[in-house]
């Protein structure tokens, strides 16, 4: 089979299990995070000091930011969460797609960036990165060549000017669309709760080894957990039984 044939096969492939890659990086993530703790002897002063996790958390709400940027100002039927096709009715080139191409997978590194550097292990975080370009390279090729050849020449010329992953924030333009609210709270959800339920987690695995026992003794991520659970159930509920997160025409 011609490369070219191949890396599309292939990105085609890892587009419909893209959400894999996430439980792959948790699962070993929390081992290493269990492995580094077990292995520094980690004192309960250094325990009780969050200034790391906090500049963790920073680096994965700036992904959680650049997704929202891009989804608030997207069409219907971009920039979603389907697996199982390609899916593109309207080519996005204003707002956080004037400087990028896939802002929502740069968005995604962040996010998941941020867990990976919870380890505190350096190696770990640079095999993240090197899986995580490796996987969406060839996941960016395939839905490429699935937008080029529905939008043709449009794509090409946009295309042309505007980065892949590395953003040309000198060539912002503002969105052609209003804000959608509703649109940020029907789909972002999950991946806010996500973000504060893995920082619990890697916490009480923390914990666990260093006094083992669980205790919640760094209370505000088991605050910070619950509240982002609440929510995401909240507006879950609200988007199967009421029509207050519908659909804006177009959105």
């Amino acid at each position: 089979m011609e490369l070219i044939k191949e890396l599309d096969k292939q990105g085609n492939f890892l587009f419909k299990y893209r959400g894999t890659l996430p439980i792959i990086i948790l699962l070993l993530g929390a081992s290493v995070k269990a492995y580094v703790t077990w292995n520094s002897q980690t004192n309960a002063a250094d325990f009780r000091s969050n200034a790391y996790e906090y500049i963790c958390l920073a680096v994965a709400i700036l992904g959680l930011a650049i997704r929202i940027l891009a989804v608030g100002y997207a069409q219907k039927n971009t920039s979603g969460r389907n697996t199982h096709e390609q899916v593109a009715d309207h080519l996005n080139t204003s707002g956080m797609y004037s400087i990028v191409r896939h802002p929502l997978y740069l968005g995604n590194f962040f996010m998941w960036l941020g867990v990976a550097m919870l380890t505190e292990h350096t190696w770990f975080i640079i095999a993240f990165i090197l899986a995580y370009w490796l996987y969406y390279e060839r996941i960016m090729y395939a839905e490429e060549q699935f937008i080029g050849r529905k939008f043709g020449t449009r794509f090409t010329e946009w295309a042309a000017k505007t980065p892949a992953i590395i953003p040309a924030v000198s060539q912002w333009h503002n969105p052609d669309l209003q804000f959608s609210t509703k649109k940020i709270l029907r789909q972002e959800k999950n991946g806010f709760a996500a973000i504060f339920i893995l920082f619990f987690l890697f916490d009480i695995i923390s914990e666990y080894i260093v006094y083992d026992n669980i205790l919640f003794r760094n209370k505000q991520w088991l605050v910070l957990c619950i509240a982002s659970c609440l929510i995401y159930f909240t507006l879950k509920i609200l988007k199967n039984n009421t029509t207050m997160l519908a659909s804006e025409t177009g959105r």
